[in-house]
């Protein structure tokens, strides 16, 4: 992912910077608003990590992929599908519909 995915969807990526970083606080997170210097100044202080090891860290964090539940877009959506084959069983199709493993609108109480 690039920085400007995090940056354009800011708040929606604290569960997974505070999965990476738990020193985090949210409140810190919201006076950042998605800038980056400013992210790792705040790291920097709250790790008591040199700048660069922090930069050298959020290199590795971005080098990862957009979490699902981040970005609503038919092609990061297909991307993530096909991803999720491996856990898929063999002569399954990952994009097959799962209705039969969840609540797929045919609930009575729906009615």
């Amino acid at each position: 992912m690039k920085w400007h995915h995090v940056q354009d969807n800011w708040p929606a990526f604290y569960e997974a910077i505070q999965d990476k970083w738990p020193e985090v606080d949210e409140a810190e997170l919201d006076e950042i608003d998605g800038d980056q210097r400013a992210f790792i100044a705040y790291l920097a202080e709250v790790t008591e990590q040199d700048a660069a090891e922090i930069r050298d860290e959020l290199r590795e964090w971005l080098a990862g992929e957009i979490p699902s539940d981040i970005v609503m877009d038919p092609i990061h959506d297909n991307h993530s599908i096909k991803l999720s084959s491996k856990y898929v069983n063999e002569g399954e199709d990952e994009f097959n519909d799962d209705a039969r493993f969840g609540d797929d609108g045919d609930d009575e109480d729906d009615d």
